[in-house]
């Protein structure tokens, strides 16, 4: 019996891809076995509708600042201090009221700022912001 004596030191710099072949087969195989029990479909019959038009909905309130700085409540005129105090009422009268604020380009942010406090201090929570394009 011989035995060999050498010393060989050196590392085996080549990756052994077998494993990884065998497990990217085995997991062909899931896919090829599963993907048709996917597809199958079960035929049910649904009941018809006809077509329902959507509920009505109310105008918004608009909010407006002009290049001035005048507020408008739906193109009214209203003092700043004064357009809480009109939304509160247009808030008690519909409770589920919708407030658009718009305001022209050159307005300081700070006079839209005041105006969003305002409408917030009424206790309006659906705001919208309208910009253009």
């Amino acid at each position: 019996m011989s035995f060999s004596t050498q010393d060989n030191d050196e590392v085996l710099s080549e990756m052994n891809v077998t494993p990884l072949v065998d497990v990217m087969l085995v997991l062909l195989v899931v896919f090829i076995v599963t993907t048709p029990m996917l597809t199958n479909a079960i035929p049910i019959n649904l009941p018809k509708t006809d077509a329902v038009a959507p509920a009505p909905q109310k105008d918004p309130v608009v909010v407006s600042i002009n290049g001035a700085g005048q507020l408008f409540i739906n193109k009214d005129p209203v003092e700043p201090a004064r357009l809480a105090f009109n939304l509160q009422g247009a808030k008690a009268r519909d409770p589920d009221i919708r407030v658009q604020l718009q305001a022209d380009e050159g307005v300081n942010y700070g006079e839209v700022a005041r105006a969003m406090a305002s409408i917030e201090r009424a206790g309006i929570t659906k705001v919208s912001v309208i910009t253009a394009r």
